[in-house]
């Protein structure tokens, strides 16, 4: 049975305890095996860490051990998917520049606050995670983020909707949906989820779906592939050929 850790606290303004229970549901119907922790103490195990499938964040702000994001970097590296959404995993610990690194992406603004309504543009054809999902409406804050060049990206929202400070700039798709691979495990981020609602939108929810099951099949996949190096057949379908 593949194995996920959701771990969930921060500022309770994004309501990681239910945001949670959702994710949870998710991942159990997909058949996992999930661990919720509420202390960033669950990262402290690196050899645990190592056995999972998938870790999830939903940590909000606050403060984070180096040690402990090493060990949740070196996981990944060696295969396990990370995937989270909103500021529970690009803001989570806005003073470690690693966490970024290997995320993706940090908010650094949400002009007009939880009141706007824009739209989510899905890339077409770009990726099979988004395959049968069309353009969809959201009410909730659009994330202004710094994102790495290196992501994939697969949905985008339009800005400015609201005026300000940015909007001389002129129109810019900003990133709403990406991937990134970090050494042999695979990154996955979604920017909507202010809260449980966002979360519960059909398009929100089946896209976080698809998210997960990507970044957890992201272990076999590595295996498979280090096993034809040594040897062995590698194998050759359509989720190793994104790696």
């Amino acid at each position: 049975m593949r194995k996920a850790l959701i771990v969930q606290g921060g500022w309770e303004g994004h309501q990681p305890k239910e945001v949670s229970e959702l994710f949870r549901q998710t991942l159990e119907q997909e058949g996992f095996e999930v661990e919720v922790s509420d202390t960033l103490e669950a990262f402290a195990d690196g050899e645990k860490l190592k056995q999972l499938d998938l870790i999830v964040p939903v940590w909000t702000m606050g403060r984070i051990e180096k040690e402990l994001v090493k060990n949740v970097s070196e996981a990944v590296q060696s295969g396990v998917g990370i995937a989270g959404c909103h500021g529970g995993m690009c803001d989570a610990f806005r003073e470690n520049v690693d966490w970024q690194f290997m995320t993706g992406g940090q908010w650094v603004a949400h002009p007009g606050n939880d009141l706007v309504e824009y739209v989510v543009n899905v890339k077409k054809g770009s990726s099979p995670l988004t395959d049968g999902i069309e353009d969809f409406t959201v009410h909730s804050e659009q994330y202004y983020l710094h994102v790495d060049p290196a992501i994939e990206v697969l949905a985008t929202t339009r800005f400015p909707t609201v005026p300000g400070p940015h909007s001389p700039n002129g129109p810019v798709d900003m990133p709403v949906v990406w991937t990134k691979r970090w050494g042999l495990g695979r990154v996955y981020y979604n920017s909507l989820g202010h809260q449980a609602n966002i979360i519960a939108m059909p398009s929100v929810t089946e896209l976080m779906r698809r998210g997960f099951l990507w970044c957890a099949e992201g272990k076999q996949a590595a295996a498979r592939l280090a096993g034809g190096a040594s040897g062995q057949p590698a194998y050759s379908g359509m989720g190793d050929s994104q790696l």
